[in-house]
């Protein structure tokens, strides 16, 4: 299974979505599943996402200074929003929703 744990307005695609339970969507990947493709099949559009976080490293952020916040990094551009990244079972995405323009340490 990939969880995909939501913050934020995107809390509303997780069935339980009260503020004492985790947001979390639990999906089987298939061999060439990506992120882009999981978000397209749980109809999470990708401009409602702020910061993409990729097994606790920051993969992609719509904020200038994400960069600079002393977060892990998956990839050396985190302001690149090509989510075509490769999935597989045991693989942890959180995303934060455009109501969380700042991460803040």
């Amino acid at each position: 299974m990939v969880e995909i744990h939501m913050y934020g307005n995107l809390r509303r695609y997780v069935k339980d979505t009260r503020t004492d339970h985790q947001s979390v969507l639990a999906l089987e990947p298939h061999p060439d599943d990506t992120i882009a493709s999981l978000l397209a099949l749980a109809g999470i559009p990708v401009d409602e996402i702020n910061h993409v976080f990729f097994n606790a490293k920051l993969l992609a952020s719509r904020s200038r200074v994400a960069p600079f916040m002393g977060y892990l990094q998956s990839r050396s551009n985190v302001l690149d929003w090509n989510l075509e990244v490769p999935v597989e079972n045991g693989d942890r995405i959180g995303l934060f929703g455009t109501d969380m323009p700042v991460l803040g340490m």
